[in-house]
């Protein structure tokens, strides 16, 4: 009896350890995947004729008419084209005075004809020191004969920060290198010793911390006003790691939170929020005086517990965990698995989406109940019939898709609302690539700073602003005007 006891508890320990055994290997496989691989979930369209086939094969199609198309010209790489709105430095090149005569007659020669090429030359930019000069003005004949003498002085614009030389454009220069081209500042402090000028990154950062909260704070509240007056609102976020944060240790995490509009905006709202966690609550003090709507955002349970929030899955999210089982399967065997149909079915979807995308709200929110929930509706059934291991690759992708499945079917209730959240996800990614560069944030003020920076550049770059102008035009206007008084503050948001 003991003897077969013991043999039980060996084959279950075996079945365990297999089964671990399997799980280390389906991530090993997919971190090779992830690193080396391709990151594209698309489904080619030979794929997606899976389901129908015989629809695809009724009828042979009729050829095709090649579309007119334009030369291309020579010396023109790709769709590269050179602005026509570029000023234009015109060189002549002209024979010598002594050879403008014919060789066998001796008469003058005339122009018959110009050959032309257009080359772009790219001017590097250079500093000057503006001056500032106010004249003061006093009457003369006062001075001789008055008792006092009236004085008139011309008006200074006030600094963006008093007491330095920092202008607007070097301010907003240096922000747009660190937060749009993720130049780091001891990157940029090198760039400037090499201009011959003796720049520090602390005097540049001291800057960028000063603009920000003098001028910059008021607009990012302003903006964040309008964003919980919206009802339809997307959300993601990632790590971030602060160096010199109270209470925490240089190597723990720390999270950059992302609250923006959505894709049925007419003047879009992108807005960063720096938390020293990944709390729950998080979401909901940044969203407390929402007016209420719909969260679009990811499986991420702290999002359920936001006051007044319809929350909205990602569909974006289902997919890509079935994508990471498929790309673990073997090749032979990944034409017929579950996770390439699985994809399939969710293609499906997607190639609806396309043909919804020119519908207004009302007709696409019609179309999505008559073609797309039973096709959602047929996902669900499907994977319930699905017995996977659940710590597999396949197994997590699958009890996503179940335990989400009331919000991913919440799409379908107002057709304004986008299928995934990848319109959050690359407003996040412009922050995760910015931090590969510069790594971390050295203080908690230094992180809301970027924070506000990267709301404001983004929110620009959205409405179709070039970044570097619009941070000079505020930056210019900010110290003059009375940011209290709501037009003022209107005519600077992005």
């Amino acid at each position: 009896m003991k003897v077969n006891t013991e043999i039980v508890e060996l084959k279950a320990e075996i079945v365990q350890l297999q089964q671990q055994n399997q799980w280390l290997l389906e991530q090993l496989k997919l971190a090779k995947a992830r690193r080396f691989g391709a990151s594209s979930e698309q489904i080619s369209t030979e794929q997606m004729s899976l389901f129908n086939e015989a629809e695809l094969h009724a009828d042979e199609p009729a050829p095709k008419q090649i579309k007119a198309h334009t030369r291309r010209q020579a010396g023109q790489i790709g769709l590269d084209k050179l602005p026509k709105d570029l000023p234009i430095e015109l060189v002549e090149h002209d024979l010598p005075d002594d050879e403008k005569s014919c060789p066998d007659c001796g008469n003058d020669l005339h122009v018959m004809g110009k050959k032309t090429r257009d080359e772009l030359k790219f001017v590097p930019a250079k500093a000057v020191i503006v001056r500032h000069v106010a004249k003061a003005y006093a009457c003369r004949d006062c001075e001789k004969h008055g008792t006092a003498v009236p004085m008139f002085n011309a008006k200074l614009p006030e600094p963006v920060i008093k007491g330095s030389f920092a202008s607007p454009e070097t301010i907003a220069h240096i922000t747009c290198e660190k937060f749009v081209m993720a130049s780091p500042l001891y990157r940029q402090e090198q760039d400037w010793a090499r201009k011959g000028i003796a720049l520090s990154r602390q005097t540049m950062s001291n800057w960028i911390m000063r603009a920000t909260n003098d001028w910059l704070v008021p607009i990012y509240d302003a903006m964040k006003a309008q964003l919980l007056t919206r009802d339809i609102v997307q959300g993601d976020e990632t790590t971030l790691q602060v160096l010199h944060e109270p209470g925490k240790t240089p190597q723990s995490k720390s999270q950059m939170w992302l609250f923006r509009s959505s894709g049925d905006a007419e003047r879009h709202i992108v807005l960063y929020d720096y938390q020293p966690d990944r709390s729950h609550r998080r979401p909901g003090e940044f969203l407390r005086d929402w007016c209420g709507g719909y969260l679009l955002t990811d499986g991420y349970e702290g999002y359920r517990k936001v006051k007044n929030a319809n929350v909205v899955g990602c569909w974006a999210h289902v997919r890509r965990k079935f994508h990471d089982a498929l790309k673990i399967t073997p090749e032979k065997t990944r034409a017929e698995s579950l996770a390439q149909q699985a994809l399939l079915r969710i293609g499906q979807i997607y190639k609806l989406e396309e043909q919804f995308r020119a519908m207004t709200a009302q007709a696409r929110h019609a179309a999505r109940l008559e073609q797309t929930k039973p096709l959602m509706e047929e996902l669900f059934a499907w994977c319930a019939t699905l017995d996977v291991l659940p710590k597999s690759a396949l197994g997590k992708a699958v009890n996503y898709c179940r335990n989400q499945r009331h919000y991913l079917e919440n799409f379908l209730l107002d057709g304004r609302l986008e299928i995934d959240n990848n319109r959050a996800e690359r407003s996040i990614k412009v922050f995760v690539i910015g931090r590969k560069n510069w790594l971390f944030c050295n203080t908690p003020r230094g992180a809301q700073a970027s924070a506000v920076l990267y709301s404001l550049i983004e929110s620009a770059k959205e409405n179709g602003r070039n970044p570097y102008e619009y941070l000079v035009h505020v930056l210019k206007t900010a110290p003059n005007v009375d940011l209290n008084v709501p037009e003022n503050l209107n005519r600077l948001l992005p």
